[in-house]
């Protein structure tokens, strides 16, 4: 869930008629690949009523976009404190996912039918939590839209037949001056699902990240609020930390 890019003097050399919806999303990875991220995630969640609860979380990921391996476990409130999931992202296929549950210490399999639920009552589903791979997605240019104030691209991906979704297609909206992507809007074939905001974008180690990101679940009318602390790019980290039994350890 990160975006990267350099100054936009340099960014803006290739004139718009030169750049195709694939050159535009895989510009936004180049720029925002890295060996590694960690970060602690403050998670709010506000339901059609607007009562509020909050979670906390830390992410670590290890490699990036289709070849990578990740880790969300809960460390706040104590009823979910130590629950984990383990990501393994594929360049060809969607990926594998385990739940830890230390209540009653047993790691789950998420079914790929199981992809389109909600994660532990946040606005995200299980699939939104994949790293987006190039491959696996067709895209177009749809139009050229302001967002945040800021001229983006909006693009329509829509997956191809080997890549498993929920969604028949996404909008994507990446901002012209650095190529972070700014929102994203998740369709199927009765309409909108929901859509990611990426706010509060700041340079981190010369990576363009957006720190905050706002999740609308259009079918429940509840709004998830994810904001990013003490993050890092490129920490030593190994892969034997990112298994199945390393979930078990956690907590």
């Amino acid at each position: 869930m990160s975006s990267r890019a350099v100054l936009a003097a340099v960014l803006c050399v290739a004139p718009l008629t030169a750049q195709s919806a694939r050159d535009i999303v895989q510009t936004s990875q180049d720029r925002t690949r890295a060996k590694s991220e960690h970060y602690e995630g403050e998670r709010t969640v506000i339901d059609a009523r607007g009562k509020t609860t909050t979670k906390r979380w830390v992410y670590d990921r290890l490699g990036s976009f289709g070849n990578s391996k990740a880790i969300l476990r809960f460390t706040a409130p104590p009823e979910v404190k130590g629950v984990a999931l383990l990501i393994m992202n594929h360049p060809d296929r969607a990926s594998d996912q385990w739940i830890w549950r230390p209540a009653i210490e047993r790691d789950t399999r998420v079914a790929l039918q199981d992809r389109s639920t909600r994660f532990f009552g946040t606005g995200f589903s299980f699939e939104d939590l994949e790293e987006r791979d190039l491959d696996q997605f067709d895209y177009e240019i749809t139009s050229q839209e302001t967002m945040d104030g800021a001229p983006c691209w909006k693009l329509t991906a829509t997956p191809k037949q080997a890549k498993s979704s929920q969604y028949t297609k996404t909008f994507l909206w990446f901002r012209k001056d650095n190529y972070v992507l700014a929102m994203l809007q998740g369709w199927t074939k009765k309409g909108m699902v929901r859509s990611i905001h990426y706010t509060n974008i700041a340079r981190v180690q010369d990576i363009w990240t957006a720190r905050r990101l706002e999740v609308y679940d259009v079918e429940r009318h509840s709004t998830t609020v994810l904001t990013l602390d003490k993050l890092e790019y490129n920490t030593p980290m190994r892969e034997q930390d990112f298994t199945v039994e390393a979930l078990k350890r956690i907590g």
